[in-house]
């Protein structure tokens, strides 16, 4: 299990990284857009490359650093249901998701989307529209932001078995407090840490 962990811990770090880098992009669609919006308003000027450009990104973003989010334990659950199961049971629904729902959704998004994006590749497909960015950059972050996810996916499921196991402490467990609770209480803690700091 020890090989399989420092396997886990690699790609983690490895996500990790890209998701954090990557993220900055959002920042770069943002400046684009506002420029862009300021070019069109002030001079009349408008390039569809651009606008294409921004949406390309949040698609980086989105497909990209997704292996991330779910290594910080980001991603969408319901949460009301979720916090009354005890830890344990929590840690099975997880193993079973990963298993049955995460695995099987990246392989097949994986077998589908490459040669969906081959063929944009082999026939240097441009946008439909005038001025456009050419498409199979775009089409290729699908298969590659999928890979990803799967092989966090198999990070995960090796972290949930080692934990129930008893071989780690559950990276997540902090997770059991809702954030908005978690704030509370941080901000509770920092009152009493200094009394006059809430006076006016």
């Amino acid at each position: 299990m020890s090989i399989l962990l420092a396997i886990s811990r690699a790609i983690d770090a490895v996500n990790t990284r890209i998701g954090r880098w990557l993220a900055w992009l959002i920042v770069v669609a943002i400046a684009i857009s506002a420029v862009n919006a300021v070019i069109r308003k002030a001079f009349d000027i408008s390039s569809n490359a651009w606008l294409e450009l921004q949406w390309v990104l949040f698609g980086a973003v989105f497909l990209l650093c997704s292996p991330w989010t779910l290594i910080v334990n980001e991603h969408i659950r319901i949460d009301v249901v979720h916090a009354r199961l005890s830890a344990r049971v929590r840690q099975w629904i997880e193993l079973f998701g990963t298993i049955f729902f995460l695995l099987p959704l990246c392989i097949v998004m994986l077998l589908t989307s490459i040669p969906f994006a081959e063929r944009s590749y082999a026939i240097n497909e441009q946008s439909l529209n005038a001025g456009g960015l050419p498409q199979w950059p775009a089409k290729m972050l699908v298969p590659l932001g999928f890979a990803l996810l799967l092989v966090q996916a198999i990070s995960e499921l090796i972290k949930r078995i080692a934990v129930l196991r008893g071989d780690i402490d559950d990276p997540h467990a902090d997770a059991d407090v809702p954030p908005e609770l978690a704030e509370a209480e941080q901000l509770i803690q920092e009152l009493r840490a200094d009394p006059g700091s809430g006076r006016s």
